[in-house]
């Protein structure tokens, strides 16, 4: 996963606690667990960003953001799961494989 998931976790889950769908202690909770998992980051991504991942955002229309979850996965033969539907078909048209 690029770095850029790590953050968006964080922020989703503070953003969740000020619409009040979650407390600080469930924010909190969720942060401990997650920082506790042994999680994989790819550190190459954001050395994409100037040539493969905005080519491929602005081939599939997609914000250099959801690249670069595309090009991850296409340079390390992973699976992409996600829930934005622009970026599941950008990844089904290039082939990879999706959870």
């Amino acid at each position: 996963m690029p770095e850029l998931w790590l953050l968006e976790i964080a922020n989703g889950l503070l953003v969740r606690q000020r619409q009040k769908k979650l407390t600080a202690a469930e924010r909190k909770t969720a942060l401990a667990t997650l920082a506790a998992l042994n999680f994989i980051v790819d550190t190459d991504a954001g050395k994409a960003a100037f040539k493969a991942t905005s080519e491929m955002a602005e081939k599939h229309g997609l914000s250099v953001y959801d690249a670069t979850y595309l090009e991850v996965a296409l340079r390390r033969s992973l699976p992409l799961a996600s829930r934005d539907g622009p970026l599941l078909r950008a990844a089904k048209r290039s082939g990879v494989k999706l959870l």
